[in-house]
């Protein structure tokens, strides 16, 4: 299996109805937003939601969920300590850092393609990988309206209370629409150096196309979360002559005439920039 040998850049375009695409911890757990309103989505959590698809279609990640978690193991210590792979190149101080960096990025997909640290607590060595696959966060097309709705639950959490007590209120958040752009490069430069495959891209563009499934909750209703459309640029060269941000600006998508709160995807009007030899594969997914 050969490391990848283009470079690869893509948008994808998803759309959030009444659901809360990422909450911020910090505000309450209200959706994402600059401070001129536009909708954000960190990159933190679009890497989640493709792990958990890799996970979904049977790879093998380092960086699991909790409450996906399909090995046994209940830390990233503990994961890394039980492979057997990787007992073998761990030595303490005389441990080959580029034997580790290999070893793991053969047996889990996710250092490979978004690098990791291995730094645990009291280990005499540390191990860092970077990885080829860069996604930005996403923001929105258009500045998001944020809906808040307080809720009751129907039971005390605790005995003993007459009437409702003040632990069964609550507060949910929403965004009523929003569109979101989510750009990304694979990098081969880098691929070279964890082992990234054309096989290991292909697998990240399925995780992208089905990148809200198995992903409900009670802040995210099924089909709240929609895949749209993804443009794929695979470039001719490992380092091709036009930059990523120039490849990722060809993607213009604007307010249709007429319309002042966008609703739907078919709110906006989306067109395609030219450059020379850049012509992404379009999956339209709706």
């Amino acid at each position: 299996m050969g490391t990848l040998q283009h470079k690869i850049d893509f948008s994808l375009l998803v759309t959030v109805t009444n659901a809360n695409p990422n909450g911020d911890p910090l505000n309450g757990d209200r959706p994402r937003e600059d401070m001129e309103g536009f909708g954000e989505i960190s990159d933190v959590c679009i890497k989640r939601k493709i792990r958990n698809r890799l996970q979904d279609m049977g790879e093998k990640i380092f960086v699991q969920s909790d409450d996906r978690c399909d090995d046994g193991y209940d830390s990233l210590r503990a994961r890394a300590e039980g492979n057997e792979a990787i007992k073998a190149v761990s030595k303490g101080k005389k441990t080959d850092r580029d034997a580790y960096a290999k070893t793991a990025c053969e047996e889990w997909i996710d250092v490979r393609s978004f690098g990791q640290v291995f730094a645990f607590k009291g280990d005499e060595v540390s191990v860092g990988v970077r990885g080829p696959v860069s996604i930005q966060q996403a923001v929105s097309v258009s500045p998001v309206e944020i809906v808040s709705m307080q809720i009751t639950k129907s039971v005390n959490s605790e005995s003993g209370k007459e009437g409702k007590a003040s632990d069964t209120m609550g507060t949910k958040h929403r965004v009523a629409f929003g569109m979101y752009i989510i750009n990304g490069s694979i990098n081969c430069q880098l691929a070279e150096k964890t082992g990234f495959s054309d096989e290991d891209a292909e697998k990240i563009k399925q995780a992208l196309c089905t990148l809200f499934e198995n992903d409900c909750s009670s802040a995210r209703p099924e089909g709240s979360m929609e895949v749209c459309r993804l443009y794929w640029w695979e470039h001719d060269s490992k380092t091709p002559k036009w930059s990523s941000a120039k490849i990722h600006r060809l993607l213009r998508v604007s307010l249709k005439e007429g319309v002042a709160v966008p609703r739907s995807f078919d709110d906006y009007d989306i067109s395609l920039g030219e450059l020379e030899g850049a012509v992404p594969e379009v999956v339209d997914l709706l």
